[in-house]
């Protein structure tokens, strides 16, 4: 008999989706797609290489985001190194999406957000 153990679904994915989170996964990865993209160039060895690196740093920094292990695929395949892209999509992007978040959870309703900030 097989017993199914209920699933913390929505738990796991606020823990995954703070500030730190966010904002340090996005720029840990795109960091990562920047320098292999830059030091090793294109090519689907390049891209897992990406991505697990990314993956390893996000988890070493405390600072998994699932959506931004995709951000070395988009850098390796767009093919142009140019270090502003951290800055501006990446880091603005990141705090953007941040304040939506702090607007959207925390006025006029029970729940705050964000759990933690660091």
């Amino acid at each position: 008999m097989l017993v199914e153990e209920p699933s913390r679904g929505l738990e796991d994915c606020i823990a995954l989706a703070q500030p730190r989170n966010v904002i340090g996964g996005h720029f840990l990865s795109a960091l990562v797609g920047m320098l292999v993209l830059h030091f090793m160039g294109t090519g689907t060895f390049e891209m897992a290489l990406g991505v697990g690196t990314a993956i390893a740093l996000m988890q070493l920094f405390r600072a998994v985001h699932p959506p931004a292990g995709a951000n070395p695929l988009v850098i390796i395949l767009a093919g142009t190194v140019d270090y502003t892209f951290l800055l501006t999509p990446v880091l603005a992007g990141s705090f953007i999406l941040i304040l939506t978040a702090l607007f959207i959870n925390n006025v006029g309703t029970g729940r705050k957000w964000p759990v933690y900030w660091v």
